[in-house]
């Protein structure tokens, strides 16, 4: 990307709250006391290979910018009953998905790393019990450093886990005591050097801008650092301040955190010395080397985006369980219980999946994922092939308000359109969410949802 020079102007009119589209619908969209025959129906034509998402929630401490779905708890027993509840869901899920296997797990939190050696040797014991997976699935895990030890690391490798994310977020000791988040880098560095000598096949770095005190010199600091651990794919977030929400938000002073330009400055810095450093800026908030498989399937076209960002799994086949989470097969979105008792009383009392909330997506609905997944993932939009595809007489008919919508942002170089194309300059990449929002047909009634982050 070349080098951008940022507009107040550009940032107010552009810089709106609105979805991250790891689902179109987004999960707003979601209803309570939905019917979950539709859920049954969806796994009964779901692809013969699925991807696992499971949810551990706990956490050893709060750090206060997270706004993820957690238990803060320093009793490692409570762990025990989570996943004997999690057996009891995983058995539901293995009636409905037959004989169809895994080529995908990933453990996300809260802090996956929370648990005990032995607890993760149950957790893959269940796994293997209740679903059968591909010769060579993709295994992999988040980790915070704090809670992982060398030998917890070897386990992991030994269980098979071949992928790790790593949350750094910043090097910077005022920027971590501010976020309650204090971890030695000399350890993240031995951590990275182990797993690469242990042979995993993939290291991911976690980063967030717009934390409290971040600045240019010490955010380029971090990245530099992150740089010479030599990961293999960086995701680089932007710090999204919902006090309202997330009550451990209220312990950041606002007059700390950086403004709207000295953020985008934050972002732009990554985006410069990650792409000169040889990755392959994916979008929004992910880099990866040339070689890895997101910017492959990103090259050829093939690159999607799912409840856990960019991927190449597939975006409309992964099962979600554990509290609060979402699956998304054949365009039937539904989310589990957030709250943890919650969970737990639907699975023992009600003896039934802890299912709350779903969505059946509609044909138009489709068509619009479709499109906002195009966009998101490759910056351009074939019209004549998407409208042969989804059999559209006339394109821009089907989508004239999204063309109104479109209009300040052709006029201000953010977006091109050709009589063959949609297309997203290099500048409006980082407002693509915008960009996006003009073919959401649900953005009026929850434009104004505070639950919304700003798009950078």
């Amino acid at each position: 990307m070349t080098t951008i020079t940022w507009d107040q102007a550009l940032i107010d009119k552009y810089n709106i709250n609105g979805p991250r589209y790891t689902s179109y619908p987004t999960a707003l969209s979601l209803a309570e006391n939905w019917d979950q025959t539709q859920l049954v129906q969806a796994l009964e034509q779901a692809p013969e290979q699925l991807s696992l998402y499971i949810h551990i929630p706990f956490c050893h401490k709060l750090c206060y910018y997270c706004g993820c779905n957690k238990v803060v708890t320093r009793h490692q027993h409570k762990a025990d009953r989570y996943l004997d509840h999690l057996a009891l869901e995983m058995a539901m899920y293995a009636q409905l998905i037959g004989a169809r296997r895994l080529h995908q797990v990933h453990l996300g939190g809260g802090t996956p790393t929370f648990l005990t050696e032995a607890q993760l040797t149950r957790l893959h014991n269940l796994i293997r019990t209740h679903f059968s997976l591909t010769e060579a699935p993709e295994l992999s895990i988040e980790i915070d450093p704090r809670s992982c030890s060398d030998d917890k690391l070897r386990h992991l490798r030994r269980l098979g886990f071949n992928r790790v994310s790593f949350g750094v977020q910043d090097f910077d000791e005022k920027v971590q005591i501010a976020i309650n988040r204090v971890q030695d880098t000399a350890l993240i560095k031995h951590q990275v050097a182990l797993c690469r000598e242990l042979g995993f096949s993939s290291i991911n770095l976690d980063l967030i801008y717009g934390l409290p005190y971040q600045n240019p010199r010490s955010f380029a600091s971090s990245i530099d650092q992150v740089i010479a651990m030599n990961p293999d794919r960086v995701s680089l977030f932007s710090y999204a301040h919902l006090p309202s929400r997330f009550a451990g938000q209220r312990k950041i002073k606002d007059e700390s955190l950086p403004t709207a330009p000295l953020k985008l400055e934050l972002l732009q810095l990554g985006i410069e010395k990650f792409t000169a450093a040889g990755y392959q800026f994916i979008g929004m908030d992910h880099f990866a080397k040339v070689d890895d498989a997101l910017a492959v399937a990103q090259r050829e076209g093939r690159l999607q985006r799912n409840f856990q960002g960019y991927t190449t799994a597939g975006q409309d086949c992964t099962i979600g369980i554990g509290a609060s989470s979402i699956s998304q097969v054949n365009g039937v979105l539904w989310q589990n219980a957030k709250d943890v008792p919650d969970y737990y009383h639907l699975l023992e009392q009600q003896q039934r999946l802890p299912v709350v909330k779903g969505f059946q997506s509609s044909a138009d609905d489709r068509l619009r994922a479709a499109l906002i997944s195009e966009l998101i993932c490759h910056f351009e939009l074939s019209i004549e092939r998407f409208a042969e595809h989804w059999q559209l007489a006339d394109f821009w008919q089907y989508f004239a308000i999204a063309k109104d919508k479109l209009q300040p942002f052709i006029e201000d170089g953010l977006v091109t359109l050709t009589p063959t194309h949609v297309r997203v300059s290099d500048l409006g990449r980082l407002w693509v969410r915008s960009i996006c929002a003009c073919f959401d047909a649900y953005l009026t009634q929850q434009s104004s949802a505070p639950r919304y982050s700003k798009v950078v």
